[in-house]
């Protein structure tokens, strides 16, 4: 683990990352496999909005 996910103060209600310091768009999950968003940085914002329309317009599609 590196010392980005050591620190609590990151994480708001312990779900949410955000960390100006820390560049990275997608970095490791506190707790499990996988990553999260780090909502400091307004591109990695932008990529899961970007998801998320992705995935409702394709649920529209097929509905």
């Amino acid at each position: 683990m590196d010392n980005f996910n050591k620190k609590s103060s990151p994480w708001k209600l312990g779900v949410f990352y955000f960390n100006k310091e820390d560049k990275r768009l997608f970095p490791p999950k506190r707790i499990g496999l996988g990553w999260t968003i780090n909502f400091a940085n307004p591109l990695s914002v932008i990529a899961f909005l970007l998801l998320l329309v992705i995935i409702v317009s394709i649920g529209k599609l097929f509905k």
